[in-house]
């Protein structure tokens, strides 16, 4: 009987120390790097850092952005924003659909769109810029939490 009511204390402790474990693993809130790639020879176009915190409302709160790539179409000035639809568990383990879009503002007039998926600490999918003059292509996107 001894044995047995250890090996229960045992059990349910393993089972609560699992229960919190990894919660903040798959979280889109925190700093983020991506890297863009053209649809038709896999060359990174862009790459960028930022950082995200997700809104009560599912709008995303973009914060820090920076380019590390130089691009004609985004000298300086632009703006951020973002939606995020969150599935999944409640275990830690976020996943569901994520949007961005950033706006030129010198020159003008240049949007760069991502829609993807977020799974745990990795957003990959699909981007597409249009605007001006040798400003415009798609191809895939990863991002990844840093």
């Amino acid at each position: 009987m001894k044995n047995f009511a250890v090996g229960m204390l045992l059990a349910v402790s393993m089972v609560l120390a699992g229960c919190g474990s990894d919660s903040k693993s798959g979280s889109i809130n925190g700093n983020w790097t991506a890297s863009l790639t053209d649809s038709s020879n896999g060359t990174q176009v862009f790459a960028f850092t930022t950082s995200v915190i997700e809104n009560t409302d599912g709008t995303l709160s973009i914060s820090n952005f920076a380019f590390s790539t130089n691009s004609s179409c985004f000298v300086s000035g632009e703006t951020e924003s973002g939606t995020f639809a969150l599935s999944g568990d409640f275990n830690g383990h976020v996943s569901g659909s994520f949007g961005m879009k950033v706006q030129s503002g010198t020159p003008s007039g240049n949007v760069l769109n991502l829609s993807g998926t977020v799974s745990g600490n990795t957003i990959t999918g699909t981007w597409t810029l249009t605007g001006g003059t040798g400003c415009s292509g798609s191809g895939n996107f990863t991002m990844t939490k840093m």
